[in-house]
């Protein structure tokens, strides 16, 4: 996801995203542990997703404080 996509979001919808991409992380691992994972360069992706969504989340607050 870019990250001029993600700043149209509000603060408390990246955190629902934020939570949402764990948790495909999370079930990507496991089927990674078990063999089942199709496109393993998908975690990397996810990782950072995660660190964009934080990145944005910590400048829209610095903004409202």
């Amino acid at each position: 996801m870019k990250p001029s996509e993600l700043r149209a979001f509000t603060v408390e919808e990246l955190k629902q995203k934020e939570q949402d991409t764990r948790k495909e992380l999370f079930n990507l691992r496991f089927r990674l542990a078990t063999g089942e994972v199709e496109n393993p360069k998908r975690i990397n992706a996810l990782r950072k997703d995660i660190a964009k969504i934080l990145t944005i989340t910590s400048e829209k607050s610095r903004v409202k404080s």
